[in-house]
């Protein structure tokens, strides 16, 4: 756990630090005098010079600060309130857009990262669904798919991949082996599905699929059926012949072994209270995908980052699913640092230290759209007064006006951190957690 929250606060420390170098850049490229870009808060623990500006580090590794001439002094030269809308439109613009790159690259490296998928030598054939294209062509469930257009698909976003690069209209080329030896050649034209948005040919896939139950036995007693497919034992994951067995020797004797079953589309379970030590004595013969086998593997950086994109996307959508939760309990809608860090540690322990990084690409995402909310002194705040005097063709607010929008954002601001501060300790006090 102290590993961990070290790490969070270096991952907080990078976020903010890249959202101040955002508007550092942009008001240095605009003119604007920057007296010091300091990382961390102040006691100084080291600083240098260069530039007119002074580069420092400091005690306090909860944030960052950009700290510009005279920030609301019009008539200062080289200060930031001294330039035109534009330019001070960008540079409050900047924070937010580098927390978003940020955010991009963090998720495009946690969506890179080697994952643990199940491959095989061919793809099983769990359902044949009727007036599909696959019916039609004549595939049958228990049936492996073991070339695609001349590739040969080891998982099922592989296969997904060969149909959707078939040109409407055009037939996908499959090798198929049937019952375990006969092969041969079925042309499936693939069909668009709106609602999914992708080619598809109307089959499901799985691992196993149930080819013969011996009358009278123990799992026609139960009532496990041909056409089914077995997916645990136990809570235990069945892939291949060896897991099943694997999970069957694991089995209490004398106690109940529950069977997690798929029959067409719906799940259900069977018990059994003898404990079988294997297949034939469950009176069970299974076809399973060939060499089914569990391997961690690379994603190229071409599909993580449109994986980073897609969900950075969904983002909005995803936000608006979740009002209803938020109106049950705000205090898991609007969460701190300290609200972060529980959930920090939280997601690591139940997911694992790469999820630092997932965490991270949130954290930043969120920073930006917080601080584009149209409140001043936050980033956005100052982005509408900008674009405001834009609009009034440079003319200026009056000082009285821009004091007191920033006088009462300030106040909305203060208050806001207050509640999401207190919710997050009386959260942490009550021993309440996110349900990870």
């Amino acid at each position: 756990m102290i590993q961990t929250i070290l790490l969070f606060i270096i991952s907080l420390l990078i976020v903010v630090v890249v959202h101040e170098l955002g508007h550092f850049i942009v008001s240095k490229k605009v003119g604007v005098v920057v007296e010091e870009f300091g990382i961390g808060f102040p006691p100084r623990l080291f600083g240098r010079v260069r530039g007119g500006t002074m580069y420092s580090l400091n005690a306090l590794p909860v944030g960052a600060f950009v700290k510009s001439k005279s920030d609301d002094d019009a008539t200062a030269e080289g200060s930031l309130a001294s330039k035109k809308p534009w330019p001070r439109f960008a540079v409050y613009a900047a924070g937010p857009a580098f927390s978003v790159v940020l955010g991009f690259l963090l998720f495009t490296a946690f969506f890179g990262l080697p994952r643990t998928m199940v491959v095989s030598d061919g793809i099983l054939v769990f359902q044949v669904q009727a007036d599909s294209s696959a019916e039609a062509a004549g595939l049958r469930p228990g049936d492996v798919i073991v070339e695609a257009d001349g590739q040969s698909p080891e998982t099922w976003g592989e296969l997904q991949v060969a149909l959707s690069n078939v040109p409407q209209g055009e037939a996908v080329e499959l090798l198929v082996l049937r019952e375990g030896s006969d092969e041969m050649d079925i042309d499936v034209y693939p069909r668009y599905d709106e609602d999914l948005d992708r080619s598809v040919i109307g089959i499901t896939l799985g691992r196993n699929v149930v080819a013969d139950v011996e009358p009278g036995s123990l799992a026609e007693r139960v009532g496990i059926a041909m056409g089914d497919s077995l997916l645990a034992v136990d809570g235990k994951r069945v892939i291949n012949e060896v897991s099943l067995n694997d999970a069957l020797q694991q089995a209490t004797p004398g106690a109940t072994t529950v069977f997690s079953l798929l029959r067409g589309y719906d799940a259900r379970t069977v018990e059994i209270t003898q404990n079988p030590p294997d297949t034939e004595s469950l009176g069970l013969r299974l076809l399973w995908a060939p060499d089914t086998r569990i391997e961690k593997r690379p994603t190229p950086i071409a599909t993580a980052a449109i994986s980073s994109a897609r969900f950075m996307i969904s983002m909005p959508a995803l936000i608006v699913s979740s009002i209803p939760l938020m109106q049950d309990d705000p205090s898991l809608a609007f969460v701190g640092p300290i609200g972060v860090g529980q959930l920090t540690v939280e997601a690591v322990e139940a997911f694992g230290i790469s999820n630092l990084l997932f965490i991270g690409g949130l954290i930043s995402v969120g920073m930006a759209l917080f601080n584009l909310f149209p409140v001043p002194p936050l980033d956005g705040g100052g982005m509408l007064l900008a674009f405001t005097e834009a609009v009034r063709r440079g003319r200026r607010l009056s000082a009285r006006a821009i004091r007191i929008a920033y006088s009462v954002g300030t106040a909305l601001l203060i208050t806001l951190i207050v509640f999401i501060t207190t919710s997050d300790i009386l959260r942490l006090i009550e021993g309440r957690g996110f349900g990870l």
